[in-house]
């Protein structure tokens, strides 16, 4: 439908519900309608304004079902806040019904930042494919291969580090291959760690890397502060060099986050954080799926990467809504740019075969504890990450045995197996 957004919802009913009643009070109680008639409330008064039933079909024998409810454009102002409080405000209250998926027409799309750099914005930031680290070449994978996939490694620990400590566990994890380092999302501008200097510490350690290898290595920091606070603070954080944000964008907002990322001023990729993504998303019959709020939604507002979990990864995450997210932030059939899924959570060397037949190569492969939990540090872990992705974009398959000179993927397997 033309300039309407088509809100999908899963309904589940109790004995003696209506779905096609359910459905019509959805569209009417989110636009023009109330609970008893209301003499102004006149559909045709009101047309212009009026939601409307797509369909309705039911599942479960009865016991639930999927709605498509069609919302004027003319509701809105053409951002999330708005278009959320319309599709699914004050019915979210209303029971058990969750919000699946939405559909934008391509006039509102173009209202929306979307990712300023993506998958080609950010490829180019780090110079593929004319990098090459420990002479195994490019990034220590395949040489003359672009497009090939990103590593990205969690500082862990963090809290209780020095800034000097965080740049040397970044040159350590840098140089052994990796494309990039981010903050842990619950590392803010604290004493003991002051965002300032720890930006400082890692920008030297990535011009470090750069003059030994002649490789770009992005350091994500995390944005931080009060929502007053935060544009200038990006501003001040880009004029010392910095080269990526994370933000945690379900804390801040959608709202916050869209400001941010359209600012034609702050020019770093941005890099959303899942936290309180469970809370929104987790119940089977209440919120929104994952698919909708890191997938499509992140997209809009303007991530770059977005980071989830993997499921085979340490958290219980359904594989369907990986799956989801993964399409969701790459899909091609849209005026907006595409952005990186960020598979987390667990992820260590041994699964990278795995990752990489689910994926291909537009994916960033995040680790923590599967990098810097390696027998021999996270040097050692960075190598094992790097030289993984080198043998399966080879096409080797771990389980029947790795070649020689691989040493530290040899002790990661030992030491995590292969997925």
């Amino acid at each position: 439908m033309p300039d309407r957004i088509i809100a999908t919802y899963r309904v589940a009913l109790t004995t003696g519900d209506s779905l096609e009643k359910k459905a019509q009070a959805i569209a009417l109680g989110q636009t023009v309608g109330a609970w008893t008639p209301v003499p102004s409330a006149n559909p045709a008064t009101w047309e212009r304004h009026r939601g409307e039933v797509v369909d309705a079909t039911s599942l479960d024998e009865g016991a639930a079902g999927v709605v498509r409810i069609a919302f004027p454009v003319a509701n809105c102002e053409g951002d999330l806040p708005t278009i959320l409080t319309m599709t699914f405000g004050k019915v979210s209250l209303d029971g058990r019904i969750k919000l699946v998926d939405l559909d934008l027409p391509t006039t509102l799309l173009t209202q929306f930042p979307g990712p300023k750099f993506g998958i080609e914005g950010l490829r180019e930031r780090l110079g593929q494919p004319a990098q090459s680290a420990l002479g195994l070449g490019h990034r220590g994978k395949l040489a003359g291969q672009p497009d090939q996939p990103l590593t990205m490694a969690i500082f862990k620990p963090c809290l209780g580090l020095t800034p000097p400590q965080l740049g040397e566990m970044f040159y350590q994890l840098g140089s052994g291959g990796l494309d990039l380092v981010k903050d842990d999302e619950i590392l803010p501008d604290v004493p003991d760690t002051p965002t300032l200097q720890r930006l400082e510490a890692c920008l030297k350690a990535a011009e470090r890397i750069k003059r030994e290898t002649h490789r770009t290595v992005l350091y994500a920091v995390n944005l931080t502060g009060r929502p007053q606070q935060l544009r200038q603070r990006a501003l001040t954080f880009q004029s010392l060099g910095a080269t990526c944000f994370l933000f945690n964008v379900l804390a801040y907002g959608w709202a916050v986050f869209q400001e941010l990322t359209a600012d034609p001023a702050i020019q770093v990729p941005f890099l959303a954080h899942p936290a309180l993504a469970g809370g929104l998303c987790g119940a089977p019959d209440y919120g929104m799926s994952y698919v909708l709020v890191l997938g499509k939604l992140m997209r809009l507002a303007g991530a770059d990467i977005v980071l989830y979990p993997a499921h085979y990864g340490t958290f219980p995450f359904p594989a369907e809504e990986e799956c989801g997210i993964r399409d969701a932030l790459r899909a091609p059939a849209t005026p907006l740019k595409r952005a990186w899924p960020g598979p987390s959570v667990g992820i260590h060397p041994g699964m990278v075969p795995q990752l990489l037949a689910d994926y291909g190569n537009d994916v960033v492969i995040n680790a923590g504890g599967g990098i810097h939990g390696h027998p021999d540090g996270p040097a050692a872990g960075a190598r094992a990450m790097v030289q993984a992705v080198e043998l399966a974009l080879r096409g080797q398959r771990f389980a029947a045995g790795l070649p020689t000179g691989f040493p530290e993927l040899e002790k990661a397997i030992a030491t995590w197996g292969v997925c």
